[in-house]
């Protein structure tokens, strides 16, 4: 079991983040959904070259170099094909998406759910508002030919509160950041602002031609205050709802690799009602849990068919950049 202790839970209180290292196995843990992602790019590899659009899979590279490649030569980067959610708007019967075995299992790893019940309670809730991150270095990044900048860099500074429905402003929404492999400083590492969770829900305006969706206004806070978050593999961040964090720039040349988790007690509103999540972990009702990989891949499949044929177009936030902060 890996509950946390009282001066960890005190620290996530007081400073609203708390970084346990060595949470997760990286052989039992992590290499199984590696596994499952070289399945991924395959798959992504050999579509595009049937198509024309690279002119080989090269499938003898190692994954890192062969994303780049991939995404290099095609010209774009596929981040939809290897996330395990939806996208806000244009949901399509074929939009692609990997919610495969591995991605479950880790979902639902019991040690990370140990901490988990210890900051929310044995109640636990999969949010869907999750994702997976790989990013590549930004000199080896394509450049969205439209705005000139590259197609995924930096993520702007934001609150997880702040980009989703009002509905879960008084919901605890947990963030569990963990990196597939060992994120430094120079590969693009997030950063957070200790404490900032004490100020309230920020302001988050529409981040322009840049991308990267919304951003909460350097003028809105100290971001001198702002605290660099390298990890190893293994290593698990906790953030509340509203802390502020954002990623550095990726200066490496690897690719930077991460899960963006989401858990909130069970009943809990997700602010993001159209997609599904399900039942972690339930000490009062276990029959309510979700056990089987397929199962969960079923609901996203269904969620998928359903927003193509309603065409939801959202709104999946609060915000339209009207507020003065914004201009």
């Amino acid at each position: 079991m890996t509950y946390l202790t009282d001066s960890q839970l005190a620290q996530y209180e007081a400073e609203g983040y708390l970084l346990v290292e060595g949470l997760l196995d990286p052989e039992t843990v992590l290499d199984p959904v590696i596994a499952e992602y070289h399945r991924v790019l395959d798959n992504l590899a050999c579509e595009l070259h049937e198509r024309g659009e690279i002119s080989d899979t090269y499938a003898d590279l190692p994954f890192g170099e062969r994303l780049i490649k991939v995404y290099q030569e095609s010209g774009k980067v596929h981040a939809q094909y290897f996330d395990f959610s939806l996208p806000q708007g244009n949901v399509k019967p074929d939009t692609p998406m990997w919610v495969g075995p591995a991605v479950f299992e880790t979902l639902r790893n019991e040690d990370l759910l140990d901490a988990v019940e210890s900051i929310i309670g044995p109640e636990i809730y999969s949010n869907p508002v999750q994702h997976v991150r790989l990013k590549p270095p930004e000199h080896l990044t394509p450049i969205n030919p439209d705005t000139g900048y590259v197609q995924l860099g930096a993520t702007p500074w934001h609150q997880d509160n702040g980009v989703v429905l009002p509905e879960a402003d008084e919901t605890q929404m947990l963030t569990v950041w963990f990196s597939l492999w060992d994120a430094p400083v120079e590969s693009g590492c997030l950063q957070i602002v200790p404490r900032s969770h004490r100020d309230g829900l920020y302001v988050h305006c529409p981040s322009g031609p840049k991308g990267g969706g919304l951003h909460v206004p350097d003028a809105s806070f100290r971001s001198e205050d702002a605290l660099p978050m390298p990890m190893k593999r293994g290593d698990v961040l906790f953030l509340t709802s509203r802390t502020l964090h954002s990623s550095l720039s990726n200066h490496s040349n690897h690719v930077r690799w991460s899960f963006d988790l989401r858990y909130n007690p069970t009943g809990q509103p997700t602010g993001r009602g159209a997609f599904p999540g399900f039942v972690a972990r339930s000490r009062m009702k276990p029959e309510s849990e979700i056990h089987d990989p397929e199962a969960w891949a079923n609901l996203w499949y269904e969620a998928r068919e359903r927003l193509a044929r309603e065409q939801v177009k959202g709104p999946f936030n609060r915000w339209d950049g009207s507020e003065p902060v914004c201009a």
